[in-house]
């Protein structure tokens, strides 16, 4: 099973420079998309249906923003789920933060981690969404459930996940107790699967679209797709795939053992 992620930074934009064409060719079993920016009431009928009304490639299930234009969270998926459900959090539903999907006993997780804000502004938020995911996540778990919690987690944990760590110590999503968080996290019981596959340096998701940080390379590795420790195993491989365009983030990519 092939599971993406991918911050588009407006589903509407994105569809202007071919993102239906991308998503009907990616081969993927289940595409989490965050940052839409957009409710359905607002999208075309290849964006909620691609590949046909009649007989689709992927249905589709939205977590919107109450603010228009704002955040928001979607996942694509070849089969029907058994269930798709919200954080079940009002403060952070009402962003379109969080949406799952569930599939016997996997739950695909599409995230949108809060930005901290210049000056931490809204880093007391950030925290109290990172300590409310984590609580839903390991309740699951507890449940038998495996997960896989993919998104933007706007946090670069360590200092090989960014291009510049030292200048940026005092900026969101480097700040310290971001970086705690991901400490936490991935000590406490789920596991980063891209650095299971690789601890090569200067493997980045998110480029500036000032000074032409992407053709330097430039960036930042803020999108994840986590898993639960005892799931590990099951993860064949986890890749950057930074060809693709057409957001200031790139889509990350998981493939799990099928039968999952």
């Amino acid at each position: 099973m092939k599971i993406i992620s991918w911050n588009v930074n407006g589903i509407r934009a994105v569809e202007k420079k071919g993102f239906t064409d991308w998503l009907l060719e990616c081969g993927a079993d289940i595409i989490c998309i965050q940052e839409t920016k957009a409710n359905p009431s607002q999208l075309s009928q290849n964006l909620l249906s691609p590949g046909g009304e009649e007989n689709p490639a992927y249905k589709s299930y939205w977590s919107s923003a109450k603010k228009a234009g704002y955040s928001g969270t979607a996942i694509y998926t070849k089969k029907t789920p058994d269930k798709v459900e919200l954080l079940g959090e009002a403060e952070f539903d009402d962003e379109g933060r969080v949406l799952s999907a569930f599939f016997g006993k996997l739950v695909v997780v599409s995230a949108y981690f809060p930005n901290s804000q210049d000056h931490g502004a809204r880093l007391d938020y950030k925290l109290r969404f990172c300590e409310s995911i984590f609580k839903y996540l390991t309740n699951l778990v507890s449940q038998g459930y495996d997960i896989v919690l993919c998104g933007d987690y706007n946090i670069a944990h360590k200092a090989i996940d960014l291009k510049n760590p030292k200048s940026n110590e005092n900026n969101a999503g480097y700040l310290p107790e971001e970086r705690a968080w991901m400490d936490f996290f991935t000590a406490n019981g789920f596991t980063d699967t891209f650095r299971k596959f690789c601890s090569e340096p200067e493997q980045y998701t998110w480029w500036s679209y000032r000074f032409h940080a992407r053709e330097k390379n430039i960036g930042w590795r803020i999108d994840y797709q986590c898993v639960n420790d005892s799931f590990a195993p099951k993860v064949k491989s986890s890749l950057i795939l930074k060809e693709v365009t057409g957001s200031d983030h790139c889509p990350v990519q998981v493939e799990i053992e099928a039968g999952q």
